[in-house]
């Protein structure tokens, strides 16, 4: 790994805000950000990421590697929680592997804006139908979460909804309709009207992104300590799983394509995990399962380990392989 690459990262004003945010609980300060302007900012960061991504697809052509991009990351998705669920289902219950497996197997929203910041960075550019793959790896994770939920779940529950129920819920959660729907107005959307919010777009993105990691740091210092008696394994599993997903596919994604960008991206959506879409998927579909498990690991080992030292690494691997 370049040692300027991970020193310039951690030094990124966005990360040290999130490091100020730890800090500010840990010293049990009493800053606090408005919830509801954490909601827009988080539904902001969202626009702008799909309404960029959209703006790319609508000035670059249709290539075959835009489909092997979505099916690559469509498996991805889906084989994670596959072999996730089995490793978990040795030392956690059925309801809460399957929870942490799903979790593991999406994506996180957040990781990926910080990952989009890594690249701006590193001045590396990535293609826009990366955010729809982004947006469609949410779903087959939650399916293949529910369906072994449900095949290895020795009290089946009548009440139990739907799994087309459960998939429905996973593509209107607020974040995925979000990034699709900007999505796609930026696709259509025309280009000089389009360059009229370009600053709002584009301009103010990091000052908002570094307010949001402030509270991110925040939720991750208070949740850290909730499953804690857990035991070590979770927390190796949280931090060797994504370790393990993001090298491997860093590696593979060459496979799909060459461009540097686009497989940093595939990395850093392998590896991340989901603590949005997933919880309120897992409400409906998984009760049992404890959020006080998944979402710290998620938000309190996983994102911290990948936005320090997981974004310089596998930008490393793809750079190498």
């Amino acid at each position: 790994m370049d040692t300027h690459v991970l020193l310039s990262n951690l030094t990124n004003p966005t990360l040290l805000f999130f490091v100020l945010g730890i800090l500010a609980t840990v010293v049990k300060s009493d800053l606090e950000i408005p919830p509801a302007s954490i909601k827009f900012i988080s539904l902001y960061l969202l626009f702008s990421i799909g309404f960029k991504g959209g703006q790319e697809l609508a000035h670059s052509a249709f290539t075959p590697e835009i489909l092997y991009s979505l099916g690559f990351g469509l498996l991805v998705a889906a084989l994670i929680p596959l072999y996730t669920f089995f490793v978990l289902k040795r030392r956690l219950s059925v309801a809460d592997a399957g929870a942490v497996a799903a979790a593991y197997g999406s994506v996180s929203a957040v990781t990926f804006v910080s990952a989009v910041s890594f690249l701006e960075m590193q001045q590396r550019h990535f293609s826009g139908h990366m955010v729809a793959v982004m947006a469609l790896m949410e779903a087959p994770a939650i399916i293949v979460g529910v369906i072994l939920m449900q095949r290895y779940e020795a009290d089946s529950e009548e009440s139990r909804p739907s799994l087309g129920a459960i998939v429905q819920h996973s593509f209107t959660n607020g974040s995925v309709l979000m990034v699709l729907g900007s999505l796609i107005i930026g696709l259509i959307a025309d280009t000089k009207q389009a360059e009229g919010i370009k600053p709002f777009t584009t301009d103010i993105f990091k000052g908002f992104l570094a307010i949001f990691l402030l509270e991110m740091g925040m939720v991750t210092a208070r949740r850290f300590a909730a499953f804690r008696h857990y035991g070590r394994f979770v927390t190796a599993f949280a931090l060797l799983v994504p370790l393990l997903n993001g090298c491997l596919v860093a590696a593979l994604s060459h496979l799909v394509t060459d461009s540097e960008g686009n497989r940093f991206i595939f990395a850093i959506l392998a590896a991340s995990a989901s603590y949005i879409a997933v919880p309120a998927a897992m409400r409906l579909a998984a009760p049992k399962a404890d959020p006080g498990l998944y979402l710290p690991m998620a938000l309190g080992v996983t994102f911290p380990f990948n936005i320090t030292v997981g974004m310089p690494l596998y930008f490393a691997i793809v750079q190498h392989f």
